[in-house]
């Protein structure tokens, strides 16, 4: 701080001058040391200069209601939102979240660094503080195909910029393993900042090898038997509760359970709709349901707030106190956690407001290249064999590889696979590169019928991805998508019934978050009154059937991946 400010702010914390603004007679939250004290909260420029008895130029009287730091979100992916970011951001932000760690490996899977670039130029100017961690894996394995590489050599350029934080999510936690060149060039590039991981269901002497690395965050932690040997091994568990992947429950039952020291979690959302956003909150969601199953308030908002500030190194961040920011959360009371008023840097965020939705680069809405796709691409051979099942959990984006006898009809003098009620057809169709790649596999648990349903939201390499009980539904679905431009579609009885257009990099609408919403609405009922289990979101829990980082089975371009044993089979009755 310049020796003149301080000066300056060094009277007005005394109380000698008058402090610009002064939150008046709050319960405030101590985030250092986990207790709420009543006070006066004084702040200027932007910054907290004390808390005690105070006078302000300005005052605002909060009448014994709770001030906490802003909460932040230590894992998310914009993109998932199915919004433009700054309309993410700002609804977000109306729920208590004031700084987000992003990683915008979706948007770089699709269109690399124009990509990256995208997502920083949307976030420069939003009521909240955005930070970037550069994609570790793009593709994600291997076995993908993405629409581009992002090497060690392409990150060089980044690591000046002000918002990058350190290196993201390392999903392919082979290659950290077995030593790859390639991947641990990207690791010692960020050797002196964070790098988060994404380790599910490594055996011990492999999660070990993994925190070797240096890895130090992960986000993929099921259960609290998993989350307790990551903690044990320095990792940093940051307990997921999104649209699909729900974790908090199992991790945080355990926590209370056995008392467990709760300073190495904290919270993210990694993927979560704008619409769940809008009815059930943000992290504000995380912390609220943590204390309903018996988590100390104090507790669960340290996990919220300084804990993944000083995660990620964000020094100014997490805490009110001297030198801090002033971000605050207003909460009603400690039994029902409302959200009542959100500060971004003393600045109150105002709800509802309209947020500008700023134009993309022509070429990110051109993003679906597919020539020559036909309905006979999904034609699936019965050899008479058992074959590999994708079994869905419902709440989970993880599967079972389970072989079972499957269903089989005879057309045209050939056996071949019939979706019934409980098997049903799925498909990866490649779209990048007009490589004609299409793999197509049986998924048990989804439940659709009468119809298909389609995204080019497929994590992380983001083709287009199908199921449906019959070819003439799925085929169609797949033109829809490439009519489009990408997004979301739902076929019933060879109609489409709705159209969510993603038209930017076919993963997020430039139409306004009412719009999204409005569709979805129709969407996501229709999906369920098709037969897709109410416990999953229909559209999201798709999205991961085709990422082959999560175990144990998975459907790509290329074929059936079996995860644990890093095996391709172009046929699942291999």
């Amino acid at each position: 701080m310049e020796l003149q400010s301080y000066r300056k702010y060094s009277q007005m914390a005394q109380g000698i001058i008058k402090p610009e603004l002064v939150f008046k007679n709050a319960n405030v939250f101590f985030s250092h040391t986990g207790e709420f004290r009543k006070g006066d909260v004084a702040t200027a420029g932007g910054m907290i200069l004390g808390v005690g008895n105070y006078e302000g130029e300005q005052e605002i009287d909060l009448e014994g209601r709770y001030l906490c730091p802003g909460f932040i979100d230590s894992h998310l992916h914009l993109e998932s939102t199915l919004v433009t970011p700054g309309e993410l951001i700002r609804q977000a932000a109306q729920c208590g979240t004031t700084t987000f760690i992003v990683d915008p490996h979706e948007s770089a899977n699709v269109s690399g660094t124009d990509g990256i670039d995208y997502i920083l130029e949307q976030t420069e100017e939003v009521p909240a503080n955005v930070y970037v961690m550069m994609p570790s894996c793009v593709p994600s394995t291997h076995v993908d195909d993405n629409g581009c590489t992002l090497t060690a050599g392409k990150m060089k350029a980044y690591l000046k910029h002000p918002r990058i934080l350190g290196l993201g999510e390392v999903m392919d936690a082979s290659a950290v393993i077995n030593g790859s060149v390639s991947m641990h060039e990207k690791l010692n590039l960020f050797g002196e900042r964070v790098r988060d991981g994404h380790a599910p269901f490594l055996a011990p002497g492999e999660l070990s090898a993994y925190a070797l690395a240096g890895i130090s965050t992960d986000h993929e932690c099921v259960d609290y038997e998993y989350a307790m040997e990551e903690c044990r091994n320095g990792i940093q568990v940051l307990i997921r509760e999104g649209s699909a992947a729900r974790n908090l429950d199992a991790i945080v039952k355990g926590i209370v359970e056995h008392g467990t020291d709760t300073s190495g979690f904290c919270f993210c959302t990694d993927d979560k709709h704008i619409e769940e956003i809008r009815k059930s909150g943000h992290i504000n969601y995380n912390v609220k349901r943590a204390v309903e199953l018996g988590l100390p308030v104090e507790k669960a908002l340290k996990m919220a707030t300084i804990q993944a500030a000083r995660c990620y190194g964000l020094k100014h961040l997490g805490a009110i106190a001297p030198g801090y920011q002033a971000d605050f959360v207003v909460l009603d009371n400690l039994e029902d956690l409302n959200v009542l008023e959100v500060y971004h840097k003393g600045i109150r965020i105002q709800k509802d407001e309209k947020t500008e939705i700023k134009a993309c680069n022509p070429q990110l809405k051109n993003t679906v290249h597919i020539h020559s796709f036909k309905e006979s691409h999904l034609k699936l051979k019965h050899p008479m064999k058992k074959a590999h099942v994708i079994q869905m959990q419902e709440g989970q984006i993880t599967t079972v590889d389970v072989t079972e006898e499957v269903p089989w009809k005879e057309t045209a003098g050939e056996k071949v696979f019939a979706a019934d009620k409980d098997y049903q057809k799925i498909a990866v169709i490649e779209r990048h590169k007009h490589t004609g790649k299409v793999g197509v596999g049986i998924v048990k648990g989804f439940g659709i019928r009468g119809g298909a349903i389609a995204s080019s939201v497929s994590h992380d390499s983001h083709n287009i991805i199908v199921v449906g009980d019959n070819d003439r539904d799925m085929a169609m679905a797949v033109r829809e998508l490439i009519c489009t431009q990408g997004g979301y579609t739902l076929v019933e009885n060879g109609q489409i019934y709705e159209t969510l257009p993603l038209p930017v990099m076919g993963l997020m609408s430039d139409a306004g978050y009412e719009k999204v919403n409005e569709t979805l609405a129709k969407m996501i009922p229709k999906a369920h009154e098709m037969g897709i289990p109410r416990g999953f979101d229909p559209f999201i829990t798709l999205s991961f059937m085709a990422l082959p980082v999560i175990p144990e089975i998975r459907i790509t371009p290329r074929g059936i991946y079996l995860v644990k044993e890093d095996r391709m089979i172009r046929n699942p009755f291999s």
